[in-house]
């Protein structure tokens, strides 16, 4: 989807980097060292977003780190056009609707630091139909062409281990 949008690949990975979770900040070179670029191309792109206002930029001492401007006014679509593209939005409309009660969801690892591996870890918090679950997931992968990995867990249990869950990364999407 985003490359009919788009056609510089480096920009569809910063755009999904950065705006698939708006809380994670970048520096150049870590970038460059994820992204396989040299920093010369990524700070381009950066700096290109930058000026547009799509991105904002911070400087602590030499590194100027980069985070998606949630405040920009076309910040909600492209969050939204992200979601899509990585088939996060369709997963949680179908937990949300037929799974019983949610009363969280988290996305996990990877994703939640706005990294595209192919395998979206899910936390779902509730008391929910397993298999059901587990069937989305497996719908869910085939049109998304992507490894769904779901962790049912009652509201009980994720108390108790709370700290546990959120020590790793996280992004709370429910």
């Amino acid at each position: 989807m985003l490359t009919q949008l788009f056609t510089s690949k480096t920009r569809i990975k910063l755009l999904l980097k950065l705006f698939l979770n708006p809380g994670v900040s970048c520096y150049l070179r870590e970038l460059a060292k994820e992204f396989a670029l040299s920093p010369n191309a990524l700070k381009e792109e950066l700096d290109s977003l930058s000026a547009a206002g799509y991105l904002e930029r911070e400087q602590n001492g030499r590194s100027a780190y980069f985070r998606a401007n949630t405040k920009h006014p076309f910040f909600p679509e492209i969050h939204s056009i992200v979601k899509k593209t990585l088939g996060i939005d369709k997963l949680m409309d179908d937990v949300i609707a037929s799974l019983g009660k949610v009363e969280a969801v988290y996305l996990l690892d990877d994703y939640a630091l706005g990294k595209d591996t192919g395998l979206i870890d899910l936390l779902v918090v509730g008391d929910v139909d397993r298999a059901r679950l587990d069937e989305l997931a497996g719908i869910t992968e085939r049109k998304i062409k992507r490894k769904v990995r779901v962790m049912p867990i009652t509201p009980s249990d994720f108390e108790a281990n709370r700290v546990m869950f959120l020590k790793r990364p996280n992004w709370k999407v429910l």
